[in-house]
């Protein structure tokens, strides 16, 4: 399976949910994430993830236009400006759209923002969790 997650900065949603997707599927699987605006891997993200055993470190912050002549099974965008902006790409494939909060523009505490990030990061997994779930029912 060939799947493209796509948000604003790939800081973020799209980083936590390739690290989601990477977890439930093969090594054969090819699994990207990219932005329209890519803004460098965020250190929160990283943080909540390693929280749930999943380590993010060593993923790039990289722009759609770096996958625009790839075929994906699937492109998921993880926000509304993603989905409107969504470049079309060749052979199609599935578009899916799951919109997620942005926690990179949470503010408060520290603690506050935190929660922020991790409540994200849970929406995503649960999201991922329920389609893998569905997949495998199809087939």
């Amino acid at each position: 399976m060939k799947l493209l997650v796509l948000c604003t900065g790939n800081s973020c949603r799209s980083q936590m949910a390739e690290g989601f997707l990477r977890a439930h599927l093969r090594d054969s699987d090819y699994i990207i994430s990219a932005g329209l605006d890519p803004q460098g891997l965020n250190p929160l993200a990283v943080g909540v993830m390693g929280e749930a055993g999943i380590d993010i470190s060593g993923g790039t912050s990289n722009h759609v236009n770096d996958y625009v002549d790839r075929q994906f099974d699937h492109v998921i965008t993880a926000c509304d400006s993603a989905a409107a902006n969504c470049p079309v790409f060749p052979g199609g494939g599935n578009r899916l759209h799951w919109p997620f909060d942005d926690p990179a523009h949470a503010t408060g505490t520290d603690e506050e923002v935190l929660k922020k990030f991790r409540r994200v990061r849970d929406e995503i997994k649960e999201k991922i969790t329920d389609w893998m779930k569905e997949l495998r029912s199809a087939g």
